[in-house]
């Protein structure tokens, strides 16, 4: 066996490996039932699938513009997945879709008003307190209404 041969069948490899590990997560989103769920399986398995797809390709191209392209899509990959997926475990905890009986370790809940508010016929939290609806301040201090 040669080594392009070695190198051909390793790409195929890692090319099916994070095909399959794609495919599982995209199955992972579709099947979940809570948010947070399907926020890891949205972000974890779907990241090793396509870095491994990006390696297999890189095995297979070999050239280095083709090597730049994927080590740009590699780094982005890995610099936003992450980033989106606390934006929308956050947004879920604030809007209250998250089912705090599920969680080890409640971090955000000394920050949650206690009286927050009433829950709506869907269990959804709906907290008052600013024009915005989101019932949170800016940092530096409290709003002030034009004309005050």
């Amino acid at each position: 066996m040669s080594v392009g041969t070695v190198v051909d069948w390793l790409a195929a490899v890692a090319l099916v490996s994070g095909a399959l590990l794609s495919l599982a997560a995209g199955i992972g989103v579709l099947r979940f039932p809570d948010v947070l769920d399907r926020m890891h399986a949205a972000t974890k398995p779907q990241v090793l699938g396509v870095l491994l797809l990006l390696v297999g390709l890189a095995l297979r191209l070999r050239t280095a513009a083709d090597l730049g392209m994927i080590v740009l899509v590699g780094v982005f990959q890995l610099a936003t997945a992450p980033v989106a997926a606390q934006m929308i475990g956050r947004a879920a905890y604030r809007s209250g879709r998250v089912d705090r009986s599920l969680l080890d370790v409640d971090e955000l809940a000394e920050h949650q008003p206690e009286d927050g508010g009433s829950r709506s016929e869907h269990g959804e939290q709906r907290r008052g307190g600013s024009r915005s609806g989101r019932g949170e301040q800016r940092r530096g201090g409290s709003r002030s209404e034009p004309g005050e």
